[in-house]
């Protein structure tokens, strides 16, 4: 049976949550196939949702593509397709990361969608042109297209973007503007007392110091007749809506915004409110600005919430650069599952990369930490523990009752109840503070425990002699397994099934060395 810590022990953030949670990634840009950088950010997203369901709570978890902009239109004019030909394409490739990855999001939302998307990024438009947020005027600017956005010379080095490495395009034109500089003091304000909390501090600190400088009023339209592949101004046939206005509304179009009165999702039947604020937004470092502030913005001029929190992670290096399409250093998700396996991915991703920071990608780091923590770490374990339990097929000898089958605490060593408590209780914290990489190594501590265990007490010498000592190694292992689940929910359950299954059965190798 897993051993629960007290009560008062649950997650903090987990009590502060309405009933149902409401969690979302960014939603992927797709001129290409997916990356490494994007399953960074999927593979964190989910260990949290699971971790939370693990606790006993709803939660609707979203994900999706981003399908419009001139990157889309240019992308597709060199590979001679439609724009709609290449999103079709791509966007399949995003949504089969779920099977790839073992993600459990219940929703996945296409901008490209006229029907559940197009109607709520109208009515956004619709309600920030009611609130007098809504102007025209002619702009001069530079336009970086990896950014699909304008930026200024001081985003600049030695004239080029620093995160794209192309100089940006010099664009004159006449479009809608959207008075982002009327909220800057107001979203400082919600910022600095948390109503919005940005995770980590230091995207806090980042975004204040934006914020402190003052907004400027944002292009929030382009010209038709330069890009036709979007969604159309209302009112106005002549523009078409800014990528990032019209990307952002996913959030909550996806969740019925924009349909009639009373609309309810498919399958849950649930509405907009009991969804919306959103509790999480995961987004990485490079698009904090358009969330923290534009997104904030557009909400507060639209009489909207803003979500809770937003947590922001960090890139995934080459060679000490950003991880991009557009540079062309990426490394395929789908190469790596393959020839690794699903949960090596999600254990090198939430274990290497520092939740707050960035971290390098190399495949001879990612042996080692396969060989070192997976294949001798976890893996030797569990086949130790499960040899020496397997051995006697009496399942009973081990603390179990015949009817529940369930491991009796009160048998176990009282420092093994300890040590599997104070684990829980600090993995509850990381995954509070969404520091996945310190929750694992948490629990890989427990699993170093429990290897001491049996070099301590040898129960290989003298089996019959030696069952409590076996008994108290299969609850290790078993919560070991329980506290894997949200990152590696694969191999949790195939330890579980070996414990489980009615008799305890030794398995498979989980992680076979590499040579």
């Amino acid at each position: 049976m897993r051993i629960l810590a007290p009560e008062n022990t649950a997650s903090k953030l987990c009590n502060q949550m309405k009933k149902k949670i409401y969690a979302t990634t960014s939603i992927a840009y797709v001129n290409d196939a997916p990356h490494l950088g994007y399953a960074l950010e999927l593979i964190q997203a989910d260990a949290w949702v699971r971790f939370f369901r693990q606790q006993g709570k709803e939660v609707y978890f979203l994900t999706g593509v981003d399908e419009h902009g001139v990157k889309i239109v240019r992308t597709a004019e060199a590979q001679g397709k439609t724009p709609e030909q290449l999103v079709d394409e791509n966007s399949e490739k995003f949504r089969d990361l779920k099977n790839l990855l073992n993600l459990s999001w219940d929703d996945f939302i296409r901008t490209s969608d006229k029907k559940r998307h197009w109607s709520g990024a109208q009515k956004i438009w619709q309600q920030l042109a009611a609130a007098g947020d809504i102007y025209k005027k002619k702009y001069r600017g530079l336009y970086c297209v990896g950014h699909e956005a304008f930026i200024t010379e001081k985003d600049l080095v030695d004239g080029k973007c620093q995160d794209h490495q192309k100089e940006p395009e010099v664009i004159e034109e006449e479009n809608w503007f959207f008075k982002l500089s009327k909220y800057s003091k107001e979203i400082e304000k919600r910022i600095k007392n948390d109503e919005l909390k940005i995770i980590p501090e230091s995207r806090k600190n980042e975004i204040l110091s934006l914020l402190k400088e003052g907004l400027e009023d944002v292009s929030f339209s382009r010209p038709s007749k330069d890009l036709a592949w979007g969604v159309p101004v209302p009112d106005d046939e002549t523009q078409t809506m800014y990528v990032w206005c019209d990307a952002l509304v996913n959030y909550i179009s996806a969740i019925g915004y924009g349909q009639p009165e009373n609309y309810k999702l498919p399958i849950t039947n649930y509405q907009f409110n009991e969804l919306w604020p959103a509790d999480i937004h995961f987004i990485g470092k490079d698009i904090l600005r358009f969330h923290a502030a534009i997104w904030s913005a557009m909400l507060l001029s639209a009489g909207l919430e803003l979500p809770k929190s937003i947590f922001v992670h960090g890139f995934i290096t080459s060679n000490g650069q950003k991880m991009s399409k557009s540079i062309g250093n990426v490394v395929s998700p789908v190469e790596l599952v393959e020839k690794y396996g699903v949960d090596a991915v999600r254990y090198y991703l939430l274990r290497e990369i520092p939740s707050y920071g960035d971290g390098d990608f190399s495949y001879k780091k990612f042996e080692e930490r396969y060989n070192g923590e997976l294949a001798n770490g976890l893996g030797n374990f569990s086949a130790r523990v499960l040899t020496l339990a397997s051995r006697d097929t009496n399942i009973s000898t081990y603390g179990r009752s015949p009817e529940g089958r369930q491991i009796r605490a009160n048998d176990t060593n009282k420092e093994i109840l300890d040590k599997i408590s104070e684990t829980k209780k600090l993995v509850e914290q990381k995954i509070d503070e969404f520091k996945f990489n310190e929750a694992i190594s948490a629990i890989w501590e427990l699993i170093s425990f429990g290897d001491n265990y049996v070099n301590q007490t040898k129960p290989w010498e003298n089996p019959e002699s030696k069952k409590s000592e076996i008994a108290d190694l299969v609850i290790i292992l078993e919560n070991v397994a329980e506290l894997i689940s949200p990152f590696l929910p694969e191999t949790s359950e195939k330890i579980l099934k070996n414990i489980k299954s009615g008799k305890i059965i030794k398995g498979e190798n989980l992680f076979p060395r590499l040579n």
